[in-house]
């Protein structure tokens, strides 16, 4: 890659995140509302409203969205009607086009293959929220490999996923040169975690190309997702656990 080309994660909250390919930036999952103005996900351990947490001063400029998940820990009232033009590109899961049309935007992209926005190519990959009826009954969600241009990196977004046989296949296929998962275990008071626990977080790492960071993200700031920063640091080494803010760079 040229030295002169930006490639980053930032972590904004949350499983939000601005990625950043050359002259393209791409906020994923854009929950972007105050602490505490929505309820605490039901049927779990701590019933504290959400976000338990406030965004943090960054400057959220973008060129296009992506939403891989439909619930409001990844896009809530005030993406919805406050924070983003409706006009921008809005990129998802082909079954949640009419999620986000009727809420205004303008320019909805179903993400059924390789798609171009921007300077960036976006492809989707599988994703699973748990195990069993459970998983079919939050589906669904999508995964997506983002990409800039010639010399870019390719960053693997694995999205609201549990560690399973799909995962592993993408990071062979791929061989990302960064990946970026979403932790916290969460998950409700009956059941296993429907996000990555500590072992599948160490699976990735185990997994992703040795030079390759790996970004854990959706920790501490939703009242399900039980796993925080500080532990995850604690049982996997060679995992970033970004703070609120802070930015990762691709090298």
């Amino acid at each position: 890659m040229p030295a002169d080309t930006v490639a980053s994660v930032r972590l904004v909250r949350h499983a939000t995140l601005l990625v950043t390919l050359g002259e393209t930036t791409l906020i994923v999952d854009p929950m972007l509302g105050d602490a505490g103005v929505d309820p605490p996900v039901q049927n779990t351990p701590n019933q504290w409203r959400n976000p338990l947490v406030d965004l943090p001063d960054v400057d959220l400029a973008h060129d296009a969205v992506l939403v891989t998940y439909r619930h409001t820990d990844h896009f809530d009232a005030a993406a919805a009607r406050d924070r983003i033009d409706p006009e921008t590109p809005m990129i998802v899961h082909p079954e949640q086009v009419a999620f986000l049309e009727e809420e205004g935007f303008t320019d909805v992209r179903p993400l059924s293959g390789d798609l171009a926005v921007g300077g960036l190519t976006i492809s989707p990959t599988p994703a699973r929220q748990g195990y069993g009826d459970l998983a079919d009954a939050m589906a669904p969600v999508t995964g997506a490999v983002v990409r800039g241009g010639d010399d870019s990196p390719a960053v693997y977004l694995a999205g609201d996923t549990v560690w399973y046989d799909a995962v592993a296949e993408t990071l062979s296929a791929v061989r990302p040169d960064a990946v970026v998962v979403h932790a916290g275990a969460a998950r409700f008071l009956e059941g296993d975690p429907i996000t990555m626990d500590a072992a599948g977080v160490r699976e990735v790492r185990e997994s992703a190309p040795n030079d390759s960071p790996v970004i854990a993200v959706h920790m501490d700031a939703i009242n399900h997702c039980l796993l925080m920063r500080d532990d995850l640091r604690e049982a996997v080494s060679g995992v970033t656990a970004p703070e609120d803010g802070e930015v990762v760079t691709i090298d």
